[in-house]
């Protein structure tokens, strides 16, 4: 590992976030830079509207959810950077996807009125039309902490059960209830992860974020730490996510 490698500024990828960002999750991008920042690290995000767009270098990346309406040109957009994506994801850089984000790198996507929207096929599953839109508060045990959020999506995800992100404690995730097994949420690829959360889910979740930055920073044989700040900061989460959890008849962290 050379000097300049390590000392070259933390760069997460914010993909496409004209078009994906409808429920604020570009932000998740910025979450990963100012917590690299706390770290003690030199960080920026780059805004990916076309390939050209690139950096040289990606630590991190970020993939929004947008409408319906930006779903073609969106799918069209992320098949630019499809070898890419695939290259990080084969060398471990940690990918985050948020609904329609997501949808968008699975299979492909069901739509309601019968029409297949194809997909990136970078991770396993697709998207498929729901009966009634799922729009509440969502909380999920994961290994990674106990995870809470709004979603808002019209498709369930089929195709995620033998890694999904966690298990849902209340709200909907990838489908209802099932008749047996576990309701689950959101699914992970080594270092993807994709999930219906909403928040951004970086922003109310750090313990999930650190796991994506420890990864990250392992890559370039840095080790990560929060800083004092990041601590701060965590606790006015962790009161967010009780006074959520409490509202809806769960035990606090």
């Amino acid at each position: 590992m050379t000097a300049t490698s390590i000392e070259r500024p933390f760069t997460v990828v914010s993909l496409l976030p004209r078009l994906l960002d409808t429920n604020g999750d570009a932000g998740n991008a910025r979450v990963f830079a100012q917590r690299a920042r706390w770290s003690g690290r030199e960080a920026r995000v780059v805004d990916v509207h076309t390939r050209a767009d690139l950096p040289e270098h990606v630590d991190a990346v970020s993939i929004g959810s947008g409408t319906d309406a930006a779903l073609l040109p969106a799918r069209d957009a992320l098949r630019t950077v499809l070898e890419d994506l695939r290259v990080w994801s084969n060398s471990g850089v940690p990918i985050l996807a948020v609904g329609t984000g997501w949808e968008l790198i699975s299979w492909g996507i069901d739509l309601a009125g019968g029409s297949v929207i194809e997909g990136l096929g970078l991770v396993a599953g697709h998207a498929v039309p729901r009966t009634k839109r799922a729009t509440d508060d969502i909380i999920v045990s994961s290994k990674f902490g106990r995870l809470i959020g709004f979603e808002n999506h019209a498709r369930d995800y089929v195709g995620a059960e033998a890694s999904p992100l966690g298990r849902v404690l209340h709200g909907t995730g990838n489908a209802d209830a099932p008749a047996s097994g576990p309701q689950i949420e959101g699914l992970t690829m080594g270092e993807v992860f994709c999930t219906h959360l909403h928040g951004p889910v970086l922003a109310r979740n750090p313990g999930l974020a650190d796991h994506l930055l420890e990864a990250a920073f392992r890559r370039r044989s840095l080790v990560y730490s929060r800083g004092a700040v990041a601590e701060s900061v965590d606790e006015t989460a962790r009161t967010a996510r009780n006074q959520v959890a409490l509202r809806l008849g769960q035990p606090t962290e």
